[in-house]
């Protein structure tokens, strides 16, 4: 049945609302498709659900078509599988937790790794049951501390989660594939371009994670990619590290004064009057860099590391969010600061401006409040046989020549500074070029942790047990909505793409007289008849201009005015997305339009 806007739950708006900050966020508020609950949470609307529930099933049939099957799970779930998996602390404060009356822990689920896990343990026991995909379309919940943007950066949101179950490694290649291939078609039927780039498996783990990307100025995630077909998210790429440098006969390091340069800058401009060298000045990228990081750990402790940089890069905070887990062991989301003056005050053998490396870095150096040696990283370009300046742990003080491997070691590598654009693709298909994108997938070949943590094996073809290994995949559906509105609209409102459109055809009936609306009512029945979806501005007393408004605004693709052209037998015809109208006859409208999906 037609919806007619006389009856519709809808009300549209003129102006945007002032708390919304992107396109999409404005269109849909103004459009009447959601409405703000709370900072983060919207309800959805008619009109909104109609675009979700298309979106829902052209992920529903791609998923089904590679044999994968739907589950759905609670969203209020038990404490404790998800301490067993440690991650009920490394969420750390990014999840809703709660308790029932009688004190029990609960969380709402931001992800369902453990429920899937634990119902194939309790159905499952074979070889033969495997291979196995799952998936639900279920809504997440996480604790943003600065929700935004509407949709694509909210508190609570659908996600489409599946998961594969294998009984080795090479099914899970293949089950990744499936999914693999899977996305690339459903992005492809939404109309949405994307980027498979390579990513961190951050808190998931895993051996391989690729996001889909869409490219959007604004979008969250910077990734690059070079000509010869590279892609990568920033926190996922790889420094091309220089080969090391034979130090055999390499000048010792000496000490100078150089009082007043707690900068890069001013130390480059001291270097270049104190100790002035022949053929090319010092430059930034001479100097070592030796950046204090606050890391705050999922279980509340609090890590103070040292990392070593270039002079000349800035330091990524993102990327060392993604990568430093690894050198302390850890598992879950970290945050990651500059370090604060009380963090600085209990390790006095810091000295602000003027740190560097080496053995001034001890426990035994930095004084009885320092418990424990400080870990000391450098970006991957700080190899063996590379000479600096950096600080010499002393005020006003700095060294020049401090080789690495001679002078001094660090304890391991990190990516942590920023990736510029001309640094070369590790892959050495040509420099970088840089973007920004919203992810709008990713996919993890898991492996096993989940499985060991859970125990869930299965007898293989021997009758030995077997831990079972995993591929997770993850589609955002409402953010699938946003991205939609975002990359599909004009300085009039929606222009949504045929196959999620909220209705295929949008009827204007303008003017007052009754044979205007009885000749729209009768279009109106014909176009549902011909199994089309129509939306029939039938209210009597709005104005022409209003109504038109309104039908650019909610973005359906073809509108079909009735109005004084009904004297000559004639409708209009108008393409939303490129606006091009058509006057055609009463009688050949219907066949015009389906002639045109």
């Amino acid at each position: 049945m037609a919806l007619r806007l006389s009856t519709l739950f809808l009300r549209t708006l003129r102006e945007d609302p002032v708390d919304a900050e992107v396109d999409s966020h404005k269109l849909l508020l103004r459009a009447g498709y959601i409405r703000r609950a709370a900072p983060g949470i919207y309800s959805w609307l008619p009109l909104g659900l109609r675009v979700l529930r298309k979106v829902e099933a052209i992920i529903r049939e791609e998923m089904d078509a590679i044999g994968a099957q739907e589950v759905h799970f609670p969203a209020l779930l038990p404490k404790e599988p998800y301490e067993v998996t440690n991650r009920w602390l490394e969420y750390g404060d990014g999840i809703f937790r709660l308790q029932d009356r009688k004190g029990a822990d609960y969380l709402l689920a931001p992800t369902h790794e453990e429920m899937f896990t634990l119902l194939v343990k309790d159905l499952y026991s074979s070889y033969k049951d495997l291979p196995l995909s799952l998936y639900q379309i279920q809504n997440k919940y996480r604790d943003e501390a600065r929700p935004r943007a509407g949709l694509l950066r909210g508190r609570e949101f659908i996600m489409k989660d599946s998961y594969s179950f294998d009984i080795d490694d090479a099914g899970l290649d293949a089950s990744y594939v499936a999914h693999r291939g899977a996305y690339l078609r459903i992005f492809e039927r939404l109309g949405l371009e994307v980027i498979p780039v390579a990513a961190t498996a951050g808190a998931m783990g895993g051996s391989k994670s690729e996001e889909f990307l869409h490219p959007m100025a604004i979008g969250e995630d910077t990734f690059v990619r070079s000509a010869g077909g590279y892609a990568a998210n920033v926190e996922a790429v790889t420094t091309v590290v220089p080969e090391d440098i034979d130090f055999t006969n390499a000048p010792a390091a000496v000490v100078r004064d150089t009082p007043d340069t707690p900068t890069i800058d001013t130390l480059v401009a001291a270097a270049n009057e104190l100790a002035p060298r022949a053929g090319t000045e010092w430059s930034a990228a001479d100097t070592l860099k030796n950046v204090v990081l606050a890391i705050d750990l999922p279980t509340g402790e609090r890590q103070i590391v040292v990392i070593g940089v270039p002079g000349d890069r800035a330091v990524d905070l993102k990327r060392i969010e993604a990568n430093i887990g690894a050198h302390l062991s850890v598992g879950g989301e970290v945050g990651v600061e500059a370090a604060g003056e009380a963090d600085l005050a209990k390790h006095p053998g810091l000295v602000k401006g003027y740190i560097g490396p080496g053995l001034s870095l001890d426990a035994a150096v930095l004084g009885a409040e320092a418990s424990t040696k400080l870990r000391f990283l450098v970006d991957p370009r700080v190899v063996s046989g590379t000479s600096w300046i950096t600080g010499a742990n002393e005020p006003g003080k700095h060294v020049f020549g401090l080789v690495a491997g001679r002078d001094f070691s660090w304890d391991g590598t990190i990516e942590a500074v920023e990736v510029r654009e001309g640094d070369p693709a590790p892959d050495g298909s040509g420099p970088l070029v840089a973007a920004r994108g919203i992810e709008m997938g990713h996919i993890f070949a898991l492996g096993r942790k989940y499985a060991e943590a859970l125990d869930l094996k299965v007898l293989d073809q021997n009758g030995k047990l077997k831990v079972v290994t995993m591929g997770s995949y993850g589609i955002g559906v409402t953010r699938a909505v946003a991205a939609l509105a975002e990359s599909n609209h004009d300085d009039r409102g929606l222009v949504w793409p045929a196959n999620v459109a909220p209705a295929d055809v949008h009827v204007v009936a303008v003017g007052r007289g009754e044979e205007i609306f009885a000749a729209a009512a009768k279009l109106t029945d014909d176009l549902e008849s011909a199994g089309l979806d129509v939306i029939y501005d039938d209210r009597p007393k709005v104005s022409p201009g209003v109504k038109f408004g309104d039908a650019e605004l909610l973005g359906v693709p073809v509108i079909l005015a009735v109005g004084r052209g009904l004297v000559d037998g004639v409708v209009e015809i108008k393409d939303r997305a490129t606006g091009h109208a058509d006057n055609v006859a009463v009688e050949d409208a219907v066949k015009f339009i389906l002639d045109k999906q």
